[in-house]
């Protein structure tokens, strides 16, 4: 088992989230992670925008998988 499948994990179920709010929401929960935790992201349109928003906006503070 590796460390990442060790860490705290929490799911986020963004589908049910007005799109406008989805962002937000999702930089909300990623900044009250405690380090070692982890985001298991649920959602219907593909995730790249959001990926390049976190390498701009908290660059090197992840690992994406």
């Amino acid at each position: 088992m590796s460390a990442a499948n060790d860490a705290v994990k929490t799911v986020l179920d963004v589908t049910e989230i007005p799109p406008r709010d989805r962002h937000p929401a999702i930089f909300e929960l990623f900044d009250s992670l405690a380090v070692g935790e982890a985001i298991e992201l649920v959602n219907d349109h593909d995730p790249k925008p959001l990926y390049y928003q976190f390498q701009a906006e908290r660059p090197g503070q992840l690992d994406w998988a």
